[in-house]
């Protein structure tokens, strides 16, 4: 697929400088010597120019509030000019009036505004603010995102069960009791466009907003292929079975931690049998209501997240650039 690197969240080129992760003595001399510059994160949540929500801000890694909440920082990479870039969490902080069943929501729109950080900044949901980033910034972002929150669920080895220690700039946990050495998962998810002539299938999850479709998607299973993944998903979920299966594009998904393959897949039948326990609904609709929707004109369909690789996909079909 020629377009497929413009999914958010991917094409940015970074230079994650692997080879500098183990070195302690370097990370710390560039941040003592002004080589380096970080991005903060609270509770996943970027901190960004607050008028427009569309770039990073980026602090020096000795800002006072960096180290008043003495978590360690990741690397995320190099930039151009051979300084580092750094990832550092503040999530210890609570604001004041808080209302955390509204963080990490499906339609989270608030922001948060710490007093000690540069004015005219804010704390914003990933998911909403995605498509106003640079490729870059989006990168920096989604990376950051997914390896803290590895690191807040993964304290404890799973080998002995006691707690790890992060080592490696953020990039693998050692086990001190055990030896056990863990590093940062990805789940691999397959999303799937399934067409049949003129029409391709969506479907929808509990709990999302009235009118949200979307591709159907699924995690892959252990000892399972893409192609399989697609065909035993699409089964189970909707009662279709699958012909030919073909890989698109791909796109990180830092929500919480997944990689979603991307994949178009032919429709041997078109009857419907939805598994409730699976999605609430699923439908066949035309390239002209795809259209409509995403041009909101449709009277009930409203179009994928932008952003998200269900909604490129989709855009690509519309316009017969898959291939």
């Amino acid at each position: 697929m020629r377009t497929s690197e413009q999914v958010t969240f991917g094409g940015s080129g970074l230079d994650r400088a692997d080879e500098l992760r183990s070195d302690e003595g370097l990370l710390q001399a560039a941040m003592t010597e002004g080589r380096a510059r970080s991005i903060v994160l609270w509770r996943g949540k970027p901190l960004l120019r607050a008028e427009t929500l569309d770039e990073l801000v980026i602090l020096a890694p000795d800002h006072p509030v960096l180290t008043r909440y003495k978590v360690p920082p990741i690397l995320l990479g190099r930039d151009e000019s051979g300084d580092l870039i750094l990832a550092h969490d503040i999530s210890a902080w609570v604001p004041p009036g808080l209302e955390p069943d509204q963080l990490d929501s499906f339609l989270d729109a608030s922001e948060q505004v710490h007093p000690d950080l540069p004015e005219e900044s804010a704390f914003a949901e990933l998911r909403r603010v995605m498509t106003r980033l640079s490729p870059r910034d989006a990168e920096l972002a989604a990376t950051a995102k997914a390896v803290f929150g590895w690191h807040l669920t993964h304290r404890f080895c799973a080998r002995c069960g006691k707690e790890s220690r992060m080592i490696r700039a953020g990039w693998q946990r050692a086990c001190d009791h055990c030896g056990g050495q863990h590093f940062p998962r990805t789940d691999p998810v397959v999303i799937m466009l399934i067409t049949r002539g003129n029409s391709v299938l969506m479907g929808r999850s509990p709990g999302w907003p009235e009118g949200m479709y979307s591709l159907l998607a699924g995690f892959i299973e252990p000892g399972e292929t893409i192609e399989a993944a697609v065909r035993r998903e699409v089964w189970e979920e909707a009662g279709i079975k699958v012909g030919r299966v073909s890989y698109l594009a791909s796109q990180p998904w830092p929500f919480p931690a997944s990689l979603m393959f991307g994949c178009r897949g032919e429709a041997l039948s078109e009857d419907i049998t939805i598994d409730p326990h699976e999605i609430e609904d699923a439908l066949w609709m035309s390239r002209e209501e795809i259209l409509s929707a995403f041009a909101g004109e449709h009277p009930f369909l409203m179009p994928a997240r932008k952003g998200a690789i269900a909604h490129f996909l989709l855009e690509n079909w519309l316009a017969d650039c898959l291939d």
